[in-house]
């Protein structure tokens, strides 16, 4: 159907490849092959063999074809009782997760029949199915406010108490956010020029500061946008646009400063965080991630921080590599004449993994994967080409190595293709992969002293941790389409633009009874795979632990995941034709609508906050973009000086006095209590903590107060 083209609320979607940019063009050298295959056979080592002291060194040795343990006595502390009770324990949790997996799947076929029967009947059920079909944003976006004004939720958004927000805080600080903002503009009027020596200005940009922080009282709460199909709380939405006008109003200021306004913003930042989309692996369930970026990219609201894993790597890499005019022409279905990397038959691959244990070759994989990176590009150069910080990760070969993260700071010289190709390295799939660098002569090397690395998929398929790390992100949008554990996403209170279907979407999913079920087998399921790992009971086929592929964390602050088909698994490891990707890609646009408001709101703020941060630290000099672990570090060099400048004046002292160290002032109830403190109370990090995802409000509200207090003359308003 080469030519035939359709609409999708975007003008024509091709089916024809010449319409693609660079479509013939493999960008990648044969010398850039080479070297990588090079990489590949070259040993980790290189072994001294000899049969014994008395004859000759790199002799040929006849290898012991005694299989290696999966697990040593430093992992297990396995002894005779481990030994006895391994499988039986192993066996018996094994088949009470199978009878709580049947549980689970009839549970949600109840609660399925429940919202089917109870919620969707004549004039909603009507309105559903417009939504289901509709073909573009502004098409959806009108039937679900048919729906809301249906089920009457237009009176709810009226409604500024709720329970999830501070609504009195909220209303109070929209109130005086426009109070002084008019306050600037009409002193603007009067003296013809902006005026930064007048304190209204000031005024403003101190309750900026004490309102702009992440999840700022409850304004970002997912509950605040899943009571409706599209908006939340009318309160909320002038807060928001409130906020954002009053920051335009301070960027465009010409008399303040610039240091006083690069610290501004910059404090900003580093209060509100970052918004990162993270594109899950899934193998061809990937390709859906195209629709996410395409709904995405045509709403104005593609963040700058992108990361993909295994095949959401490829993904990721297309859009890190393209401007935003070469992706809006590039995601259409002629883009799969491009993927073709399972083109080999089965005579070909199965020869192949039965003899090097992989069905894909890496090499071949590095040729065909290369055009979506634009060749040997690294992390810098893509950067520094699209201004996105693009994110891979990879997990090492051996069990217990850290995982990393991929990008401009942390491996800016590793070519991209590669950093793709070892995060979707499988076991059976592709072989573990070596990173390569690009030298200064553009010639390629091995990257991290030759080390081979797999999947990331295996252990951080949504890298959150690590990106509030490097990069300050404490706002994810998912997309998810890992067909293992796509069953287990079940919000019982609705998501963001998907309310429950009755009781006009204050209820339960399937009603209180099916929503209990659902979160208590589900529950107890991921606690038995628990069991199983702390215990070391798991074999490890292929030598990888297979455990954390149920139990990590698989969702962010908004998660997206496209709904697919039984031919979907049957088309696991077989590369799209083009109908077949059309129908992905305007799935997972579908998926991705309901969710465009909230993240519009929440990029609304930022985007405004990155441009004053360009605007005022460009004429510094250097990135545009601040660095927080450099920052970090001269803080902690100016620390180190001035304690160093003390402890001189300490030491000067102490030649015309030296006291005693003083005693601990305590009694002796306070001592007790203060060493069992050391066994008995939890200081650690919670799983929130630990992913960087969640912040609080609370620093800064005796801030807020002050501000709140400022006077505005009621005529002036």
């Amino acid at each position: 159907m080469a030519g035939t083209t359709f609409s999708q609320g975007r003008g024509k979607d091709t089916f024809n490849p010449e319409d693609l940019p660079d479509y013939h063009d493999d960008f990648i050298s044969q010398g850039d092959l080479d070297a990588f295959a090079a990489a590949l056979e070259a040993p980790t080592t290189n072994p001294v063999t000899a049969l014994n002291d008395w004859k000759p060194i790199h002799q040929k040795v006849k290898k012991s074809r005694s299989r290696k343990k999966a697990r040593n006595k430093d992992e297990t502390r396995e002894g005779f009782v481990y030994t006895l009770l391994r499988y039986p324990i192993l066996l018996g949790v094994l088949g009470w997760i199978v009878f709580l997996f049947i549980v689970y799947n009839i549970t949600r076929l109840y609660i399925y029949s429940y919202e089917v029967i109870g919620g969707w009947r004549g004039r909603r059920n009507n309105i559903r199915h417009e939504l289901q079909r509709a073909n573009s944003y502004d098409e959806w976006q009108r039937a679900a406010e048919r729906l809301d004004a249906d089920l009457g939720n237009e009176k709810w958004k009226q409604d500024d108490e709720y329970s999830y927000y501070n609504s009195a805080t909220v209303s109070r600080v929209t109130q005086q956010l426009s109070s002084l903002r008019q306050k600037v503009l009409r002193e603007n009027l009067t003296n013809g020029k902006m005026n930064g020596t007048s304190s209204s200005i000031g005024d403003l940009k101190a309750l900026l500061e004490s309102c702009i922080k992440n999840n700022f009282v409850g304004v970002e709460n997912a509950r605040l946008y899943s009571e409706t199909y599209v908006g939340t709380k009318n309160l909320v939405q002038r807060f928001i646009d409130e906020v954002e006008e009053s920051l335009k109003i301070v960027l465009d200021n010409q008399e303040l400063p610039l240091k006083e306004k690069t610290d501004f913003f910059r404090h900003l930042e580093l209060n509100y965080g970052r918004t990162a989309l993270c594109l899950s692996g899934g193998a061809t369930f990937a390709y859906y991630h195209f629709g996410v970026i395409r709904a995405l990219l045509d709403a104005g609201d593609l963040p700058q921080i992108i990361t993909g894993t295994s095949g959401g790597a490829l993904v990721a890499a297309l859009v890190g590599t393209r401007t935003e005019e070469e992706l809006k022409q590039l995601l259409v279905p002629a883009l799969a004449h491009r993927i073709r990397a399972c083109q080999d038959g089965i005579w070909v691959w199965s020869r192949r993994w039965w003899r090097s244990g992989a069905r894909f070759d890496s090499v071949d994989w590095a040729k065909k994967s290369s055009w979506f990176c634009r060749g040997s590009m690294t992390f810098r150069e893509a950067y520094e080409r699209t201004g996105r910080v693009l994110n891979v990760s990879c997990v090492p070969s051996d069990p217990h190595s850290p995982t990393m993260l991929n990008n401009h700071i942390t491996s800016p010289d590793c070519v991209i293709w590669s950093a793709v190709l070892a995060s979707a390295a499988v076991p059976g799939i592709l072989n573990p992969i070596v990173l390569m660098r690009k030298n200064k002569d553009d010639t390629l090397s091995p990257y991290s002293f030759g080390h081979k690395w797999k999947d990331g998929s295996l252990r951080t398929d949504v890298p959150l941790k690590q990106l509030n790390i490097h990069f300050n992100v404490n706002f994810s949008i998912v997309s998810q389409v890992n067909p293992h554990i796509n069953l287990f996403f079940f919000s019982p209170r609705g998501s963001p633009g998907k309310p429950v279907t009755h009781r006009k979407g204050r209820g339960w999913r399937g009603g209180f009874l099916g929503s209990s079920i659902e979160t208590s087998v589900k529950l107890d399921l991921q606690k038995y795979l628990k069991i199983l790992r702390h215990l070391e009971l798991l074999p490890r086929p292929m030598g990888q632990d297979w455990s954390e592929i149920w139990l990590q964390r698989f969702s962010g602050t908004v998660t997206v995941w496209p709904k697919s088909i039984i031919s979907d698994y049957f088309n696991i490891l077989s590369d799209p034709s083009p109908e077949r990707l059309a129908r992905m890609i305007r799935v997972g646009e579908r998926s991705c609508w309901p969710r465009i408001r909230f993240i519009d709101n929440r990029l609304k703020v930022e985007r405004v906050i990155l441009e004053g941060l360009r605007r005022t630290m460009k004429p510094h000099g250097g990135s545009s973009m601040p660095n927080h672990v450099q920052e970090q570090q001269k803080a902690d060099i100016g620390r180190g000086l001035n304690e160093k400048v003390f402890q001189a004046e300490q030491h000067e002292s102490e030649d015309e006095y030296s006291a005693p160290p003083p005693r601990r002032q305590s009694t002796m109830f306070q001592e007790l209590e203060r060493q069992a403190s050391v066994l008995w109370m939890d200081d650690g990090p919670t799983e929130a903590e630990e992913d960087g995802a969640t912040t609080t409000d609370d620093e800064g509200q005796d801030a807020l107060a002050h501000n709140l207090s400022v006077e505005v003359d009621p005529k002036e308003d």
